[in-house]
């Protein structure tokens, strides 16, 4: 999800902003006590979130029905038991939170119930699409109001929200041993998804849930081998590879979602094609080159030519399921996207799916790599509190429950990524991706530094523009380009970024 990135997927009710600012108001936020140990409270059981069931491709896709494990022994042991009758800690309190559509955001949610169980706080979290997401928080947290307790930052709002003032400085709880058990262990999480997610001095601001490398999954890995074929490793072998399975079996041989801004970037950098002149330093777009041009025609070439009709408006979660349902075979996502495609429950193509890394193109391989987490927006009045959801949701028990039982891929928590049931979990369809994984977790690239400019937001939507104008045939690569670039310019210099033209 990518940044969606990947980008899993809900389908679940969505409350109106003004419905839910309302009942906030009428609510109000109980004060809570200092600390971050539970409150001793009679063991309770913790209630199992709903089940749900896969959605139609048109709708944002519902995990397979399941019933959410009961909390291990270690997670139950975080939460300090109390004298029975006595109040739990978070009793009266009403924490609201916002979340962008992802696997992350439908699984927390659904176990979300058992935090109020445990503490006796009402959580309320409102779960909107990726574009809706964005748009919707840049606004709220512009005014610094209260709505939400706890909130994603997105990866491509790191800069923006981060250098504003607009998230928590995290330090502080980490900090204090009675907010913050040593054994939480903050130091855990992979460098590559910690990155984004520091202000410039390098404390954090939010909690990662996922590291977004891309990679490749082919659906019916199945017809490539029919052909005599293997996964393409260059973006001249996709070719030949595409030509080979287009439609065999009625199976488009390419599907992605329409945000073309962190879709398309690994082709054309592959291409030898840059976004910035040198991020974050000057921020000068150089969009307007020949191998820009050359890169975002190939990329729009893949979706005229070998993808579903109406592949241009597909969400993260209809490019999914036409894989799931094997309408298409191919795509480069993120791993959280792919993953589901070896699920049974789920896929039509478990015992077919094939895994591969981000192919190169002739200037070497560019996987997209990005991170998403959850941080505290500075107008909570909850403050507290969404920390004590925060370190309950990005525990070192829940993150484990997330990945070995529930399924859940892109976990950033090194301890657990490297043990071997995780490595065992992700041995998908008999093919090592924990290892594919890994890599990506062990990188922190400078080409993605384009990524995270306080303009980027802008610079994506031309960019976006100019793929679909490119893959539609209204405008040459060339001129797509040369307007995107022009358009990038004067959003940048709108945003008070000197630059070079």
């Amino acid at each position: 999800m990518s940044d969606q990135m990947s980008k899993d997927p809900s389908g679940k009710r969505i409350v109106t902003r003004r419905a839910f600012l309302g009942a906030v108001t009428a609510l109000g936020a109980a004060a809570i006590a200092a600390g971050c140990q539970t409150p001793a409270a009679a063991p309770t059981t913790a209630p199992k979130p709903a089940a749900t069931t896969a959605p139609a491709a048109t709708q944002a896709p519902k995990p397979a029905a399941t019933t959410a494990p009961a909390p291990s022994a270690a997670a139950a042991a975080t939460q300090a038991p109390t004298q029975a009758g006595a109040a739990k800690k978070l009793a009266g309190v009403s924490l609201n939170g916002a979340l962008f559509q992802h696997p992350y955001s439908d699984q927390i949610k659904a176990l979300t119930p058992e935090f109020e169980a445990l503490t006796g706080a009402k959580v309320n979290i409102d779960v909107n699409v990726f574009a809706n997401y964005n748009q919707k928080m840049d606004l709220e947290l512009s005014t610094k109001g209260s709505a939400y307790d706890f909130a994603n930052i997105t990866f491509i709002y790191t800069s923006k929200w981060i250098g504003a003032g607009w998230f928590t400085d995290l330090e502080p709880y980490i900090a204090d041993p009675n907010k913050t058990p040593k054994e939480w262990n903050a130091d855990d999480f992979a460098p590559a998804a910690m990155q984004a997610l520091r202000g410039k001095d390098g404390h954090r601001f939010a909690m990662p849930h996922e590291c977004g490398g891309q990679l490749m999954a082919a659906a019916r890995g199945d017809l490539v081998e029919k052909a005599g074929l293997q996964m393409p490793k260059t973006f001249d072998e996709m070719i030949k590879v595409f030509d080979a399975v287009q439609d065999k079996d009625g199976v488009k041989a390419f599907v992605e979602d329409n945000l073309h801004h962190w879709e398309s970037i690994g082709y054309i950098q592959g291409y030898g094609g840059s976004i910035l002149k040198n991020p974050p330093d000057n921020l000068t777009p150089v969009l307007d080159t020949p191998e820009v041009a050359q890169g975002a025609g190939f990329y729009a070439n893949l979706l005229k030519k070998y993808c579903p009709d109406g592949v241009l408006s597909y969400t993260d979660t209809q490019a999914m399921e036409a894989q799931l349902q094997g309408r298409a075979n191919f795509r480069t996502q993120s791993l959280a996207w792919l993953s589901p495609i070896a699920d049974p429950a789920k896929s039509k193509c478990a015992t077919t799916v094939k895994y591969a890394v981000f192919p190169s193109g002739p200037k070497g391989a560019f996987p997209q790599i990005n991170s998403h987490g959850a941080g505290i927006p500075i107008g909570s009045k909850n403050k507290d509190a969404a920390w004590e959801w925060i370190k309950w949701a990005y525990s070192p028990e829940m993150i484990k429950r997330l990945s070995i039982e529930l399924k859940y891929s892109t976990i950033c928590r090194l301890s657990v990524v490297n043990t071997p049931e995780y490595k065992k979990m992700m041995t998908l369809n008999g093919q090592d991706v924990a290892s594919l994984y890994a890599n990506l977790l062990g990188q922190k690239p400078a080409y993605m530094a384009y990524r995270t400019v306080v303009p980027f937001p802008q610079i994506g939507a031309a960019i976006n523009k100019a793929v679909s104008a490119i893959a539609t045939g209204q405008a040459t690569p060339e001129a797509a380009m040369k307007t995107a670039n022009q358009e990038a310019a004067a959003d940048i210099k709108k945003a008070g970024f000197k630059i070079d033209i």
